[in-house]
C-alpha cells in the first residue's frame, strides 16, 4: 500500500489521492488499511514520501555504476534519464511523490512536511558522496547535490506543465559542464 500511495500521489497529489484509491490500486483488502496504518491518510502518505526518499537514494549508486565513463554530468543526466525515459514510455510524466507532498501538505501537515524534508536530505546524501567520489571537493558536493535535485524537481514540474520533455533535457544539458567543472582534473 504504500509503493500504490506514492504512485498515485506523484500522478494526483495527497489531496486528490483518497485512501479508498489507495486500497484499490494496490489490490489490498481495506481492513488492512486501518491495520497497518492506524494514523491513517497522515500516516500512509508519511511512509510513501519515506519509501520516496529511499528510492531515489538508492538509485543513484544504480546510475553511477551503469555510466561507463562516470563524471558529475554524466551522473545527473542519469538521473534525468529516468523521467525523459519515462515520458517516452508513457507519452506523459508523472512527478515526483515528495514534491506533490511537499506541495499539498507544507503548510497544512508538519508531520508531513518534515518527512519530505527528511526525504530529500535522505536523497541529498548520496548524490554529494557520489560527487566526492567523481572529484567535487567536499565543501561543493552537498550545495552541487542541491542543486542536482532542485534543478531536476523544477524541470520534472515544468516537464508536467508542457507536457514535454524539453525541460528535463534542457537541465542535463546545460547543467552538466557546471557538474563537470568542479571535479579534479578537469
Amino acid at each position: 500500500m504504500v509503493f500504490a500511495a506514492a504512485q498515485l500521489i506523484r500522478r494526483r497529489g495527497v489531496a486528490a489521492t483518497g485512501l479508498r484509491d489507495v486500497v484499490a490500486y494496490a489490490e489490498a483488502p481495506r481492513g488492512s488499511l486501518q491495520h497497518y496504518f492506524p494514523g491513517g491518510k497522515t500516516q500512509l502518505v508519511g511512509e510513501a514520501v519515506d519509501w520516496a526518499g529511499d528510492y531515489a537514494a538508492r538509485r543513484v549508486a544504480r546510475f553511477l555504476a551503469a555510466l561507463p565513463e562516470p563524471t558529475p554530468g554524466g551522473l545527473f543526466a542519469a538521473m534525468v534519464r529516468q523521467w525523459t525515459d519515462e515520458f517516452e514510455t508513457a507519452g506523459r510524466l508523472a512527478g515526483c511523490p515528495v514534491a506533490a507532498a511537499t506541495v499539498d501538505c507544507a503548510d497544512t501537515a508538519e508531520p508531513t512536511r518534515e518527512r519530505a524534508a527528511a526525504a530529500f536530505a535522505h536523497w541529498t546524501r548520496p548524490v554529494a558522496a557520489a560527487l566526492t567520489e567523481l572529484g567535487v571537493p567536499a565543501e561543493r558536493a552537498e550545495p552541487l547535490a542541491t542543486l542536482m535535485i532542485s534543478s531536476l524537481e523544477g524541470a520534472i514540474l515544468i516537464a508536467r506543465a508542457e507536457q514535454s520533455p524539453r525541460a528535463l533535457t534542457t537541465v542535463a544539458r546545460e547543467l552538466a559542464p557546471l557538474l563537470d567543472g568542479h571535479a579534479a582534473g578537469r
